[in-house]
């Protein structure tokens, strides 16, 4: 026990920073699985196999932690105070495995994919500094989709990556393709897909092509010249690949129209500075898959280079008609499609189906939509109950939005690559997203205790006077009927606030829900200031009593900050 001071005016308050100490249920549990004081290796086990549900459990688990944990004079057993340690330590990890775990054979369809927006931006969206820093950073944290807009530099030799007609300094391409060839696998060897938001001249996407080649080399994956994906590769046939995604060059469509007013002897413009809407505005264009294929092979041998073309692994497009065109389904070609988030929720009213059926076979990209010019987020939750596989985000950002992107990525080792629920991909039940679901399961959690931020914060860093007031606030972020946050009571003057709440969550899809929790420090005057949160995905959560550590707002984990709580499904 230490003691604190702070000042009030003339006046010094004092006060005691007490340690850790075990709940009372967890010192009920320790004499429910002991003797006389006494845990043994068999009842730990027991404790493992009951409370904690590790149903395969082995004695040899349980005779290594209590190796760890026991002292010279006790070697065989653990007391109250070691059994608390082992709880409450960073071992005991909330989720299931840190490796990944799930069957990654499938197409690359039937996976969400961690994936930027703007991967290039180091700020807002009008105005700030474009690198391959931040480009560098995502790959770091495990994303796999990394988005560039390119366009021809000053003087129209070259390709810069730059958010296009903003005030956004640019940076070379070929700066960005060398940190993606450097950091694309710094977290797990699945693919790294390449989103081109392409707005360059026939001859500088011949460039673009041979930039890709020479600095990828065999890392490189595309489908042989000429051909289409009828289904996409694994992310296990995959491993330590790049592809690239983007629209078949607009040129060549421009380039038929040109040759076919000169065949009719009619005079008519050139064309020389046609561009390729990227992603963001595809939705205003439409590509007519309809022409004459033959007329338009003709035609690509004498414009674009067709090395750019046979480059792109998956084809990105809007096909003509709608929306439902384009979330039509074509057995012998696999395709992406891109909506913004306000398309998506507009658009699932009436098609939610039709967009599940789509991301089945077909990729679908969701991005926020432009007016986020401070590089926020919206709810990932509405692509991701669709199917959507690229919720695209800026990952520069802050707030819920990208904590709960984050804590999806949590799920299967942290590989960039998550299965989607079995619901998604049934292709005999179409998985309605707008329909009303019986609750399938219910989630206990109880909040016992937290502490670490003694340790981590400055003494003064919540209350200039006092020690701070600490309440947790525990949810659910999920599909709208599962979504709600509640919170614990306010505990004043302590360090290591010991709540001992339970909250359930009843869950009408727990195949798609994630835990959130945030502690925050109640403020009379201010607005709270945060304690730390974090957010993990509810099918991958181990029951029992579990450490669980949390992250700061940029969701970096802290050094010392942690929760205990039992997690149980009931």
């Amino acid at each position: 026990m230490s003691n604190q001071t702070y000042r009030f005016g003339f006046f010094r308050r004092k006060y005691h920073h007490a340690a850790s100490v075990a709940p009372p249920e967890v010192k009920i549990l320790f004499e429910n699985y002991s003797e006389k004081g006494a845990m043994s290796v068999d009842h730990l086990l027991r404790f493992l196999t009951d409370v904690q549900k590790q149903e395969n459990a082995t004695r040899e688990e349980a005779q290594a932690i209590v190796n760890a944990l026991s002292s010279l004079l006790h070697r065989n057993c653990i007391h109250l105070d070691a059994f608390f340690k082992y709880l409450f330590g960073v071992d005991n990890s909330p989720l299931v495995s840190h490796e990944v775990h799930q069957d990654m054979n499938d197409p690359l369809s039937h996976y969400f994919i961690f994936t930027g927006h703007n991967s290039y931006l180091t700020g807002n969206q009008l105005s700030s500094d474009c690198s391959e820093v931040p480009i560098i950073e995502a790959l770091q944290k495990g994303v796999k989709v990394i988005e560039l807009d390119l366009w021809p530099n000053s003087d129209e030799d070259g390709i810069d990556v730059v958010h296009g007609r903003t005030l956004t300094s640019p940076v070379e391409l070929i700066k960005c393709l060398r940190a993606i060839k450097a950091h694309a696998f710094d977290v797990s060897d699945y693919p790294v897909v390449v989103t081109l938001e392409d707005h360059l001249t026939p001859q500088l996407q011949a460039k673009v092509a041979e930039m890709l080649t020479e600095t990828f080399g065999d890392m490189l994956f595309a489908p042989p010249p000429g051909e289409c994906l009828k289904e996409l590769p694994s992310p296990e046939f995959l491993k330590k690949r790049i592809l690239i995604s983007t629209k078949p060059p607009k040129e060549y469509k421009e380039s038929k129209r040109e040759h076919v007013v000169k065949k009719g002897n009619t005079s008519g413009g050139g064309g020389d500075k046609n561009v390729s809407d990227g992603d963001e505005d595809e939705d205003d264009e439409e590509d007519d898959d309809d022409e004459d294929e033959d007329e338009v092979d003709k035609v690509r041998k004498r414009s674009t280079p067709p090395e750019y073309k046979h480059l792109i692994a998956i084809q990105a497009g809007k096909p003509k008609g709608g929306m439902t065109e384009c979330l039509k389904v074509d057995p012998d070609k696999v395709r992406r499609l891109s909506l913004s988030e306000e398309q998506l929720e507009d658009a699932s009213e009436k098609y939610g189906t039709q967009i599940v059926r789509f991301t089945q076979q077909n990729v679908l990209r969701i991005y926020p939509k432009g007016t986020r010019i401070m590089s926020s987020n919206y709810d990932p939750l509405v692509g991701w109950s669709h199917g959507a596989q690229m919720v695209a985000f800026n990952m520069q950002g802050q707030g819920k939005s990208l904590w709960i992107m984050r804590g999806m990525f949590r799920a299967n080792g942290g590989c960039g690559y998550v299965k989607k629920p079995d619901i998604l991909l049934n292709n005999n039940a179409i998985f309605d997203p707008q329909a009303s679901l019986p609750v399938k399961t219910t989630l206990r959690v109880t909040v016992y205790m937290g502490e670490g931020w003694y340790d981590d914060f400055p003494r003064t860093h919540f209350d200039r006077y006092s020690p701070p007031d600490f309440y947790a606030r525990v949810g659910i972020a999920g599909v709208p009927a599962d979504t709600v946050m509640k919170k614990t009571k306010t505990l004043e003057d302590d360090w290591t606030p010991a709540w001992e709440e339970v909250f359930e969550f009843p869950l009408t899809v727990p195949q798609l829900a994630l835990l959130r929790i945030e502690v925050l420090d109640h403020d009379m005057s201010e607005k709270d200031d945060f304690g730390g949160q974090t957010c993990l995905p509810v099918w991958e959560l181990r029951q029992g009593i579990r450490t669980v550590p949390l992250h700061n707002e940029d969701g970096v984990k802290c050094r010392s900050v942690k929760l205990l709580v039992r997690l149980e499904f009931v």
